[in-house]
């Protein structure tokens, strides 16, 4: 059986090399490292923008540019050009008080939206993982007619909790009745 062999770019240096697996974006763990690190900097630099944004309060009518580029996502050049140029109001207030108006910055960029994890997650449900209010595998496999390996993979697919006692393997009443049934009943 013959490989086959082909070039890559790295993302990071820009060098063609023979990538280790299919998935290899990197050429070396130098690479790797400093595209961690700079990934990292990047969190940290939206948790400080999102930081800045959420102190803000809305009634407030001038904001600093720290404060806009944080809120709108514009960068600071923009913002200075803008303003020199008069298409956006701003009041000096002394060194390094400078405050635009808001309602101006609104009508030209529209808020960043936060990133999906960012927004609040809906509550986690809580099964009882006891034995008497589960099924095990292998009931499972014995009352629905099919393999305990296909059993597992339905498990793993639709993330059904489970909880091992022993050499038994326990997954909720509740939720594997919905998944084989279509119905949340006690069968």
């Amino acid at each position: 059986m013959a490989t086959i062999r082909y070039q890559k770019t790295c993302a990071i240096c820009g060098q063609p090399f023979t990538p280790r697996t299919v998935t290899s974006l990197y050429c070396s763990d130098k690479c790797s490292q400093s595209a961690y690190r700079k990934k990292k900097a990047e969190q940290k630099k939206a948790e400080q923008l999102k930081a800045i944004a959420d102190a803000v309060p809305d009634e407030r009518p001038f904001i600093s540019i720290p404060e806009a580029i944080a809120i709108y996502g514009v960068s600071k050049s923009t913002l200075y050009r803008l303003i020199r140029l008069g298409q956006i109001p701003a009041i000096n207030l002394g060194t390094r008080l400078l405050r635009i108006s808001r309602e101006e910055i609104e009508k030209m960029f529209t808020a960043r939206q936060q990133p999906q994890a960012a927004k609040e997650k809906p509550a986690a449900k809580v099964y009882s993982l006891e034995p008497e209010d589960c099924y095990s595998i292998g009931e499972i496999a014995k009352k629905f007619g099919i393999s305990e390996s296909t059993v597992y993979s339905h498990i793993r697919k639709n993330s059904i909790p489970t909880r091992q006692i022993g050499r038994f393997v326990y997954a909720p009443k509740s939720e594997i009745n919905k998944l084989y049934t279509g119905k949340n009943s006690s069968l």
